[in-house]
């Protein structure tokens, strides 16, 4: 434990760990994400966090799509391609075994057990270092059956994103 609690407690809280793809176009780009969340029934909605200065932030607003690909914990090699940054691994995206989202052309990642193509609603600047991202879900499949116990989260890597 160390002398900041806010840190410690926020460490304690269980985040998913995802790829979350982007499109405008022929560009394309996948980075990770983990503060996701369904913020509605109807329609259905997801919130996901991303920084502001990221890659992806540009063709989020220019294409105004964006894919979730959840991968089970025995396949956690398969997302490890798209965890470096564009900065760190400009070809990234070259070496990714992808196809594209049949609703609007995201990257579903070879590996994944599902994904959840969105359309964005809204981008809210919440003042901090990440926006909040909300898309409405107009599509999704299933490659690989699993639980929520099943899905690779950050937890099992032995990583942390919070504090």
């Amino acid at each position: 434990m160390s002398d900041d609690k806010i840190k410690d407690a926020l460490r304690m809280m269980p985040y998913g760990f995802y790829a979350f793809t982007t499109n405008d176009g022929n560009e394309v780009n996948a980075m990770v994400v983990n503060w996701v969340s369904q913020m509605s029934y109807a329609p259905r909605l997801l919130a996901v966090g991303i920084q502001k200065s990221c890659y992806s932030r540009g063709l989020l607003e220019a294409g105004g799509v964006f894919g979730l690909n959840l991968f089970l914990q025995a396949d956690s090699d398969a997302i490890m391609g798209v965890t470096s940054g564009r900065a760190k691994k400009p070809e990234k995206m070259a070496d990714a075994n992808y196809s594209a989202a049949p609703e609007t052309g995201v990257p579903v990642l070879q590996g994944a057990a599902a994904f959840i193509e969105c359309k964005v609603t809204q981008i809210v600047d919440v003042g901090g270092d990440h926006d909040i991202v909300v898309g409405e879900a107009i599509n999704a499949d299933i490659m690989k059956e699993g639980a929520p116990p099943d899905v690779l989260s950050l937890t099992q890597l032995g990583w942390s994103y919070a504090g």
